[in-house]
């Protein structure tokens, strides 16, 4: 065996979809059957065909082989057990990894969610000196991000010296995935201010991540970023720029890109276009899009049933939810998920239809989840079924007994109903289990810049104003004929207290900083977003806010987009 021949041996001539096992007779008839760097391709070329064994038979045949020969055998079974165990056999062999060989083993610990043994790659690649290097450091980076241990990838981030586009964009895409928007923005306007080369992965996950946020001004900024370096064509990039836009409630913008993209669009950008509606229950544009798609050659999936059953909940047509729930196993072949079943039970619920809702999620060919049993409380809410909440809300606690949600849905019922007793039985439990309400946050983007408020919260730098504007709001509209929502504020509260626990929540500073003078320009819509449900009150707030102020208020809260215009939800009261 010639060990030169890892660098000087002939390339194989490989000819498009040759058996490999043709090529490798011919490697037999000839000396070179013998040179090791030939072997490590026909290694490479089996397991691209998916023929491993033959592989495997290969590689016993070279009787020295090196870290090429061991890498090629890894990534032939990468995603399997045996690619971990062949790692094992290597280092028994004295063979070290290189860059390429541990990247491949990240992968497999990914897949195999291996945290341990990737912790000791990790370790292993410090020892041999390319934990730094950009290519073993974008691995190690996935591996983090995807194991949900964002902090830890962006040490090693932290620690490449020489950061290249892949590094970055590795970490963006991993911090967007992570649920960590405002990080991975970060990221990506540090990429830029470096001169980093952008890529399609680098500038999908940003808009990943504006998306996340709905901040329409950010997406903005980077379609025009996708524009100038000519990514903005690109399907991937298209349809992450469908579905930010979309999210952040620009439906026109959304579909501009879409039929400027259309020729060369995959499932992925027309089910982007399908849910941009779904959200707003646009249902006729939805379908019309979905037979549309059926007219360009393309298989509707279980996404696109996803997108019109969506549109369907949201417009609160229980029917027509039903009716595609049927046509999806019976005219295109297609299982429900649970995820469907969840549509047609929020739709039941929604319409007051509270048993037949329960009897669904009871008799469905799922185990109801807890978002099934927390749709379903929201409907209780929504009706005022102070009874069916509680049957409910013991359902979902048994799934999740820290579910803060289903204390304080069962709370407000049956304050609103006046059982005060009932409601100190709730929050004693709530008390005795150790369960904190999750604190209301909302987030409005003005000028690429993006504000958090908290509920109360007096740590933004325009404070003053902000509740000074709060107030003026509240005034106007109380002559206009607003009157507060006050059974879900505890009784025992006096008069001031109800009206503070009741003003200053985190969605109002939102809006009343959104109108402060300079702020934004008059006429422009404002698009807040809220991390937990908008409650009765903002809601009935910012429908007089929109007709005082005449200016278009979109709340997008964790259940739904509403449009607030001239007094009127689009939700039509239904969230």
């Amino acid at each position: 065996m010639n060990d030169s021949s890892d660098v000087d041996g002939s390339t194989l001539s490989v000819p498009p979809n040759a058996d490999p096992r043709i090529i490798h007779g011919r490697a037999l008839k000839s000396s070179s059957h013998q040179d090791r760097f030939l072997c490590n391709q026909l290694i490479s070329l089996y397991s691209r065909t998916n023929l491993l064994p033959y592989a495997r038979r290969v590689f016993a045949q070279i009787p020295f082989p090196n870290v090429v020969s061991w890498t090629s055998l890894i990534s032939a079974h990468a995603g399997s057990l045996l690619s971990l165990r062949l790692f094992v056999s290597m280092l028994r062999h004295s063979a070290l990894p290189n860059q390429r060989t541990v990247a491949s083993l990240l992968r497999t610990c990914t897949t195999l969610l291996c945290v341990p043994f990737g912790l000791c790659l990790h370790s292993l690649s410090l020892k041999l000196g390319f934990a730094s290097e950009p290519f073993s450091g974008s691995a190690l980076i996935s591996f983090y991000t995807k194991c949900r241990l964002a902090g830890s990838a962006l040490k090693v981030f932290g620690e490449i010296p020489e950061k290249d586009e892949v590094c970055y964009s590795a970490v963006v895409v991993g911090l967007a995935q992570s649920s960590r928007p405002i990080d991975a923005l970060a990221v990506f306007a540090d990429m830029q201010s470096c001169d980093i080369g952008s890529t399609v992965h680098s500038v999908s996950g940003a808009l990943r991540a504006a998306s996340a946020l709905a901040a329409l001004e950010q997406c903005a900024i980077i379609h025009a970023h996708a524009v100038v370096t000519g990514l903005d064509s690109n399907v991937v990039v298209a349809s992450a720029l469908i579905d930010g836009y979309g999210k952040a409630g620009l439906i026109s913008d959304a579909r501009c890109v879409f039929d400027k993209n259309v020729a060369v669009m995959n499932d992925i950008g027309w089910n982007a276009m399908m849910s941009s509606y779904a959200q707003q229950g646009d249902v006729e544009s939805a379908v019309e899009l979905f037979h549309e798609m059926e007219t360009w050659g393309l298989l509707p999936d279980e996404y696109s049933f996803l997108a019109i059953l969506t549109a369907c909940c949201n417009a609160g047509l229980v029917v027509e939810t039903e009716n595609w729930l049927n046509r999806m196993r019976l005219e295109y072949a297609l299982e429900p998920r649970l995820e469907h079943y969840t549509c047609l039970v929020s739709a039941m619920g929604n319409a007051g239809k509270l048993e037949e809702a329960k009897r669904l999620a009871m008799t469905m060919p799922f185990e109801p989840d807890a978002a099934v049993w927390r749709s379903l409380l929201i409907s209780c809410g929504h009706h005022s079924d102070a009874n069916m909440a509680r049957s409910v809300a013991e359902q979902l606690l048994e799934l999740d007994p820290n579910d803060d949600s289903a204390y304080v849905i069962v709370a407000n019922i049956l304050s609103s109903s006046g059982q005060w007793n009932e409601v100190a039985e709730v929050r004693k439990m709530m008390k005795d289990r150790r369960v904190k309400k999750e604190g209301g946050m909302s987030w409005i983007e003005v000028r690429g810049e993006v504000h958090v408020f908290m509920s109360g919260d007096r740590k933004h730098e325009r404070t003053e104003e902000v509740y000074s504007k709060l107030m003026e709001l509240m005034e106007k509209i109380e002559n206009l004929g607003y009157v507060p929502v006050w059974k879900v504020i505890s009784h025992e509260l006096g008069e001031k207290e109800k009206k503070e626990a009741l003003w200053y929540h985190s969605e109002k500073l939102a809006v009343a900083f959104g109108l402060l003078n300079g702020v934004s320009p008059p006429h422009k819509a404002l698009r807040i977003v809220k991390n937990l449900r908008i409650c009765k009150d903002c809601h009935e707030v910012f429908k007089y806010i929109s007709r005082a102020e005449e200016r278009e208020i979109i709340v997008r809260d964790v259940n739904r987009y509403h449009q607030f215009l001239n007094g009127i939800c689009s939700c039509r009261d239904i969230w």
